[in-house]
Parts: structure tokens; C-alpha cells; sequence
């Protein structure tokens, strides 16, 4: 099964692509307030399992004041550095069965367990 999925996801011979920096006066897109990472907060559904990181959405959504405002902080600083941390690469992946054989690796797809504060930001990102 890891051989099936790491031949999915992993590309080889692919040429490294070379990332060109832009430099602005400017921020393309201002920072994430802290209106917007509640907002992003309140979309995680509670009843997800965690990623590798093991923290819950529900312990982030019930978090106080003081988890709130480190995760904005986090936020922030992923934002200014435009790097995510390495935590928030990887992921726990979890293969299900679509149809016929389970014993088939072409019969299941992986499910990746992503971390929370990786969804928190995505959902700041890409919002619904």
C-alpha cells in the first residue's frame, strides 16, 4: 500500500521549477485580521480527525481567547514569511476502499488527515 500511494503522489522527472520573487512596495493582499481567522476557526468541522499534529478542530474551536490569539499570530507570521511550516506539509494518509478487492491497491484512494492550523488557513485563503 505505501509503495502504491508513493508512486501516486510522488513525480519523478519532473524539472524543478524556479520560483520568481516579486518584490512590491505593497503587500499583494493585506494580512488575515482576526475577524478573518475566527471566521476560518468556525468553519473546521469538529468531527474530522487530526493530522499529524493531533490537534482537534474541536479543541481549536473551544480554545479561549489566548489559543485564538496565538493561532492569529501563527497566522501572521506564515503570512510575512509566505512559508508554512513543516508540520503543515505533511500529511497522514489513510487509504479507503472505492469498490471490489481490498487486497487491490487500484481499488482504494487515499484520504490525507491534513493539520487543523493547515485548514485554518485554507480556509482563510480559499474562503467558502
Amino acid at each position: 500500500m505505501v509503495e502504491h500511494f508513493s508512486q501516486l503522489l510522488n513525480v519523478h522527472g519532473v524539472n524543478e521549477l524556479r520560483q520568481t520573487e516579486l518584490h512590491t512596495e505593497e503587500p499583494l493582499v493585506p494580512e488575515p485580521s482576526v475577524f478573518e481567522v475566527e471566521l476560518a476557526i468556525e468553519k473546521l468541522k469538529s468531527h474530522k480527525s487530526p493530522g499529524i499534529d493531533q490537534i482537534t478542530a474541536k479543541l481549536i474551536r473551544v480554545g479561549a481567547r489566548t489559543i485564538r490569539s496565538e493561532i492569529h499570530k501563527l497566522i501572521i507570521s506564515i503570512w510575512k514569511k509566505e512559508k508554512l511550516l513543516e508540520e503543515s506539509e505533511e500529511s497522514i494518509i489513510v487509504p479507503i476502499t472505492q469498490k471490489g478487492d481490498k487486497t487491490v491497491c487500484n481499488n482504494c484512494r487515499g484520504t490525507p488527515f491534513l493539520p487543523n492550523m493547515y485548514k485554518v488557513l485554507s480556509n482563510i485563503l480559499l474562503p467558502r
